[in-house]
């Protein structure tokens, strides 16, 4: 059994950033996105049985309006600073990589292909945003529609920000 301080030794040792991150960050904005959707969606109509049944108290009509109204306030706001974080953590992972410049071209080409993923990502989640279910949810959650449309701008302006990180250290550590 391995001690603590080799465990860290271990974790300092083995420094990743990379385009895989890129994809991860694609698809956890996908799925955070599409859960709050889905979720606002069946809160709205557990919201519509609970205020049209008057058998039920009156807290429940005032919590479950309460709590329908946090979706488009803190949980949208809530997603901005969660794709924030996700940017800053994958950025903050770049910066401790060194990397050698003759993989720009190869680094390019695989930012290329997961923009292009993310743009599939952004279509799937345009998608179920369009479908007339749940267009009303959808237009109250601001920032996740927004981010989720240009998704694909998103993810190649972080991916420019990880390569110019990566590759600038490799001439500042020489």
């Amino acid at each position: 059994m391995a001690t603590l301080g080799s465990r860290i030794e271990k974790i300092r040792r083995n420094k990743k950033a990379s385009a895989l991150d890129l994809i991860f960050i694609g698809t956890a904005v996908l799925f955070f996105g599409l859960v709050v959707l889905l979720g606002f969606k069946v809160l709205s109509e557990i919201n519509t049985i609970v205020q049209a049944n008057t058998d039920i108290p009156t807290e429940a009509h005032t919590s479950t309006a309460q709590l329908r109204g946090y979706y488009p306030g803190i949980v949208d706001n809530s997603f901005l600073f969660f794709v924030a974080g996700l940017s800053m953590v994958a950025l903050i992972l770049a910066a401790l990589v060194r990397v050698h410049p003759i993989f720009i071209p190869l680094f390019i080409i695989a930012l290329i292909f997961i923009v292009f993923i993310s743009g599939i990502l952004s279509n799937i989640y345009q998608e179920m945003a369009a479908d007339s279910n749940l267009t009303a949810e959808a237009d109250e959650l601001t920032f996740i529609s927004n981010i989720l449309t240009y998704l694909p701008f998103i993810i190649a302006i972080i991916g420019t920000l990880m390569m110019a990180i990566m590759y600038k250290l490799f001439q500042t550590t020489m």
